[in-house]
C-alpha cells in the first residue's frame, strides 16, 4: 500500500510542479497520467493531499467563490519549496521501484525534467524487469501445455504479447535516449 501512496505523491507533486490546481483538475490530470483503469477516487486523492499539506510539501488555499455558480469554495493546491525539492529528488532517483509496474508510469510521465542518465537507467531497469516477466510467463505456458485451464493459458498468452510489445517499445526508447 505504501508504494501506491508514494506513486500518488510523486504524480501529485509532478502535476503541481507545473502550476497550482484544484482537486477536480488534479483528479482529471492524474487519470490522464496514470490511465483510466486506476481507481482514483476523491477518497484516495484528498487524504494524500492532506498528508502532503501536513508534511509541508504543498499548500492549500480556498478560491473566492462566485455565490451564484458555486455552492462551496474550491481548494487550490500549490507546491512549496520542500515539495519541489522532493519532486526533484524523485525524478533523479533510479532504484528498483523506479521500473516497477506501480512507479514506472509515473516516472515516465515526468521524463521531461528527468536527467538523461536517470532516464536510461530507468528504461534499462524496466527492460530487465519485463524480460524476467516474459521468461516466467513463457516457462509457465510451456509447463502447462494442453492440460491447463484454456482460459488461463489464453490470458497468459495475451499478457506475454503485451509484455513483448512493451519490450520492443522500451528498446526503441533506449535507442533514442542513448543517441542523445
Amino acid at each position: 500500500m505504501q508504494s501506491r501512496r508514494d506513486a500518488l505523491e510523486f504524480a501529485l507533486l509532478g502535476l503541481l510542479a507545473e502550476g497550482p490546481l484544484h482537486g477536480y483538475e488534479l483528479r482529471r490530470r492524474l487519470t490522464a497520467v496514470l490511465g483510466p483503469f486506476r481507481a482514483l477516487s476523491f477518497s484516495v486523492i484528498y487524504p494524500q493531499l492532506r498528508r502532503m499539506v501536513e508534511a509541508g510539501l504543498i499548500t492549500e488555499k480556498q478560491e473566492a467563490k462566485d455565490a451564484i455558480l458555486a455552492k462551496r469554495k474550491r481548494i487550490v493546491y500549490e507546491i512549496r519549496a520542500g515539495g519541489m525539492d522532493r519532486f526533484t529528488n524523485l525524478i533523479g532517483s533510479s532504484d528498483a521501484k523506479s521500473w516497477d509496474d506501480e512507479f514506472f508510469e509515473v516516472h515516465f510521465a515526468f521524463f521531461g525534467p528527468t536527467p538523461l542518465a536517470t532516464r536510461v537507467r530507468i528504461l534499462e531497469g524496466r527492460w530487465r524487469r519485463l524480460k524476467d516477466k516474459a521468461e516466467l510467463l513463457k516457462s509457465d505456458l510451456d509447463r502447462a501445455g494442453q492440460t491447463a485451464n484454456a482460459y488461463l493459458s489464453e490470458y497468459k498468452r495475451h499478457k506475454l504479447e503485451v509484455i513483448d510489445r512493451e519490450i520492443e517499445w522500451i528498446e526503441t526508447m533506449l535507442t533514442a535516449e542513448r543517441a542523445k
